[in-house]
Parts: C-alpha cells; structure tokens; sequence
C-alpha cells in the first residue's frame, strides 16, 4: 500500500520556486487537504479531505455485512464475509494514515502504524481464507467455481506479494542491495497498493452473485457498486503525484 520515503524540498502548502505547486500537490483537490498539519494528531489523516467518504465507505461495508450475516444463522462460512469485511476496513485504514504525511517525523510514525495495521489486516484476511476452505473441504465443495473465488485468490497471492515486499523494504532493505536501492522500490509498491484496492473492491462486489450472497445474506449489487464508488472517491484524489515518482 502507500509508504513513505524522503524529505519534500519544499514545504507543505507553499509552491515551489517556479511557482507551480510541488511535492504535496495531490491528482485532485488542493495540497492542503490531503497534507497532514505539523500540530495535527496523525488520526486525523483517516478523515482529511475526501478521506471522509472513504471512511465512510468501509464503515458502511461492515455494517451491512455484519447485519446480514448476524440477520440470519451463523455457521461456520459467517466467519468469511466477517473477517473479509472486517480486513477490508482495516486495510483502508493503513493507507488513509499514511497518505498525508509528508515531513519525515511523520512519515516515520505514519509507517509504524501503516506497517501494525497492515499486519492485523494480513491476519483477519488468513483466518477469513481459512475458514472458507476448512468450510469446503468439510463440505466437499468445489473451489474457483466463480469470479468471486477467481478474484479472490488473485487478490489473495498479490497482497501476500505486496506485504512481502513492503515488510522487507522496511525492515530488510539489504535484500534489495541496502536502503537505497529499497527507496526506489516505494513507487512500485505504492502503485501497486492501490491497484490491488481495486481488485479487492472488485471481488467484494462480486461476492454478490456467490449462492451464500443470493441463498442467505441477500446483499444487493447497487450497495455495494454505491460503496466502492464512495472508496474510490475518498483513497484515489488523496493519491499525491510525487510519492508515484510523477
């Protein structure tokens, strides 16, 4: 997901010598709403600027999910659309905390939470895998029998890739050859973070047409397009041009 590397050259909020705005400045919207300020608690970077709707987003995910499921008997695959959700929402938060940040006092406790949050996430998304599949070899179901199991064994082999090499960047950089050469890598693993939200949002989306979603849950396709639209709007304006290596 989004990590942090370097000093800007000029300060947040101020435009560089040539007059155009320079490291902070963000796809959309003006730097002041995605630069965390010097006196601002790091928390308040979840809700920042567009950050709200993203926030928003996740939090209307879990609540519709968790009511579905807790609407109906629990079994043991509740435990699935559970954890995924409940990742799901963690995850986003490691990338709205970190987004902001942009001296390297910030940029330094932005990764220490980026990296905690991504390891809790990592272990809600193992046991969410494993109950699904404990559940269909209990079952004798048949696996990647739909987009969303395609989907979400994609989506599951990238994320382990990305946290592989976001953890090793961090804290073994003499796998790349020493920090320097890790520094470089950022740009990839950032691009790479936020494509991977999107084939998350997309498999999320395709869990609609799944049997449990059409038999049990009854989780409606315009919901959830609603909340990965919201998401889209709240992560990707935010999305700061230089940390992309732009």
């Amino acid at each position: 997901m989004a990590s942090a590397t370097g000093i800007p050259q000029h300060p947040p909020n101020h435009p560089d010598t040539d007059g155009q705005v320079g490291d902070t400045e963000p796809l959309l919207g003006r730097p002041g709403d995605v630069s965390q300020r010097d006196e601002a608690p790091i928390i308040k970077n979840l809700i920042l600027g567009t950050g709200v709707l993203a926030e928003g987003a996740a939090l209307l995910l879990v609540a519709t999910v968790w009511a579905s499921v807790f609407l109906n008997p629990v079994i043991l695959f509740s435990v699935h659309p559970l954890a995924q959700s409940l990742g799901v929402l963690v995850l986003l938060q490691s990338i709205l905390v970190l987004q902001p940040t942009h001296t390297g006092p910030q940029k330094q406790v932005g990764q220490k939470i980026h990296a905690g949050l991504n390891l809790l996430a990592f272990a809600i998304f193992v046991v969410g895998v494993v109950v699904i599949e404990v559940n269909k070899i209990k079952s004798n179901g048949p696996h990647f029998h739909s987009v969303h199991g395609f989907l979400g064994i994609i989506s599951s082999i990238w994320i382990l890739i990305q946290y592989f090499v976001g953890f090793t960047m961090f804290g073994v950089p003499a796998l790349y050859g020493g920090e320097a050469n890790a520094k470089k890598i950022w740009k990839y693993h950032r691009s790479s973070g936020y494509v991977l939200l999107l084939l998350m949002m997309a498999t999320v989306v395709s869990s609609v047409k799944t049997d449990y979603n059409k038999n049990v849950l009854g989780l409606k396709l315009w919901a959830m397009i609603v909340i990965f639209v919201l998401m889209i709007v709240g992560v990707y304006p935010r999305i700061k041009k230089q940390k992309l290596g732009f």
